[in-house]
C-alpha cells in the first residue's frame, strides 16, 4: 500500500492518498473482468474515503494466469485480491499471513456449483460414459476447472489414463466454447459461465454438478490494520448495496481458512489423477 501526502486544492492542510491494487486473474476475457470489477473498486474507494477520511485510489491488476496472480499477493505485488478457492491454499502455502477480508455469499451460504458439461447433443447420459472421451480442463491451478473435477472423475473410477485424451484450456468460457464446438467431449467450468454460454447460444449442457466454496477475498501480509477492518466493515454491511452485488451477488460472509479444508481435501486427492 502506498500512502502519499498531497495539498488540498484550496491550499488547506495536507492529507494523506491512499493507493492500492487490487488483482485477480483473467479466469474469463479481461474486458469482462473489468467490466464486473471497476464500478466495485469505485464504490469501494468512494466508501473507504468517507470512513478513513482520507483520499483512496484502488488500481485493477489482471493477471495472465493463476500463477502470476498468486505471486503478485504472495510477494505483496497486489494490496487485496479475489481468488478461487484452491489459488488462496497455494497462496497462503507462499505466504502464511495473507488474511481472508470476506468470502462472497450464495444465497447466504459459502458453497456453489461446478458443472461438467458436454455438447447439447451429446448422448453421453452419465459420468461413467466419459471413459475413452475427451476431457477439457480449465487452469492446472483452478479449483473447479481441474481439482474439484478430477476429484469427482476419480470417485466414478475414472483417472487420466481413462481418457482418450486431455487439456488444459485455461479459462471457463474457452472450456465451455471448445465443447460446443465439437473439440471435446465433456469439460469443467463454473456454473455462471456456463449459463452466460447457454445464453449465447452456446450448444452446451450440463452432465453432473458438485459443490464447491465460493471465492476468497483476501489481503497481503501486512496490509495496514485500519485499512483491513474498513474493507471488512464495508463489504460485510448488512445493507447489502446493489454494487455490492455485482460482484457478490448476494453480499459477503465472514470468513476463515477452515471453510477451505474441503478444496485442501480435494487437491489432495486429485494427486492421483
Amino acid at each position: 500500500m502506498a500512502v502519499a501526502i498531497v495539498s488540498g486544492l484550496s491550499g488547506g492542510a495536507a492529507r494523506a492518498e491512499i493507493t492500492l491494487v487490487f488483482g485477480t486473474y483473467a479466469a474469463d476475457k479481461p474486458s469482462a473482468i473489468v467490466r464486473q470489477f471497476r464500478p466495485f473498486l469505485t464504490f469501494l474507494e468512494n466508501r473507504m474515503e468517507l470512513l478513513l477520511e482520507e483520499e483512496v485510489t484502488i488500481g485493477l491488476r489482471i493477471s495472465k494466469d493463476y500463477e502470476e496472480s498468486i505471486e503478485d499477493l504472495a510477494l505483496g505485488r497486489v494490496d487485496f485480491a479475489r481468488f478461487g478457492p484452491a489459488s488462496y491454499v497455494h497462496a497462503m502455502e507462499r505466504n502464511p499471513q495473507i488474511s481472508i477480508i470476506a468470502m462472497e455469499s450464495k444465497q447466504g451460504e459459502k458453497r456453489f456449483k461446478g458443472i461438467i458439461a458436454v455438447h447439447k447433443d451429446s448422448d453421453i447420459e452419465q459420468i461413467e460414459d466419459l471413459a475413452g472421451l475427451t476431457f477439457a480442463f480449465g487452469d492446472e491451478l483452478s479449483t473447479i476447472g481441474r481439482y474439484l473435477s478430477q476429484t469427482y472423475l476419480l470417485d466414478a473410477g475414472i483417472s487420466a489414463s481413462d481418457l482418450h485424451d486431455f487439456e488444459y484450456l485455461g479459462r471457463h468460457d474457452l472450456v465451455g466454447e471448445a465443447i460446443g464446438a465439437g473439440k471435446f467431449s465433456a469439460g469443467a467450468l463454473k456454473e455462471s459461465t456456463f449459463k452466460q454460454l447457454v445464453a449465447k447460444g452456446v450448444p452446451i449442457k450440463a452432465l453432473v454438478s458438485f459443490d464447491n466454496v465460493t471465492k476468497p477475498w483476501l489481503a497481503r501480509a501486512d496490509l495496514n490494520e485500519r485499512v483491513l477492518e474498513v474493507m471488512k466493515e464495508i463489504m460485510l454491511s448488512s445493507r447489502n448495496e446493489e454494487m455490492v452485488k455485482r460482484v457478490a451477488k448476494n453480499g459477503f460472509l465472514a470468513g476463515e481458512d477452515r471453510d477451505y479444508d474441503f478444496v485442501r481435501q480435494a487437491m489432495t486427492r486429485s494427486r492421483d489423477f
